[in-house]
């Protein structure tokens, strides 16, 4: 038996060989996208924060005001003993 490797070849290659796709049926289901109820409370707390100012002027404007008019006085004490706690000394 003689082998032809140019009609092996043809044969592997032969692009009447294709076979043809079959059009799948429009079944009428559409994609849904479910969130969880972890995920709709997190955009929710996304949404506060973003719509939150980055600096509380409630707070930081008397302590501006001090500071402009040379009120503002800081007890070395309370300082040292706030920074000892964070280093967690105390």
């Amino acid at each position: 038996m003689k082998i032809n490797p140019y009609m092996q070849v043809q044969q592997t290659y032969n692009p009447k060989k294709v076979g043809s796709t079959k059009k799948t049926e429009n079944i009428g289901r559409l994609d849904d996208v479910v969130i969880s109820s972890i995920g709709r409370e997190y955009q929710v707390a996304k949404q506060a924060v973003a719509g939150a100012p980055d600096i509380r002027t409630d707070i930081t404007e008397p302590i501006r005001a001090a500071v402009s008019s040379g009120t503002y006085e800081v007890s070395g004490e309370k300082f040292a003993d706030k920074l000892m706690k964070a280093a967690g000394e105390i």
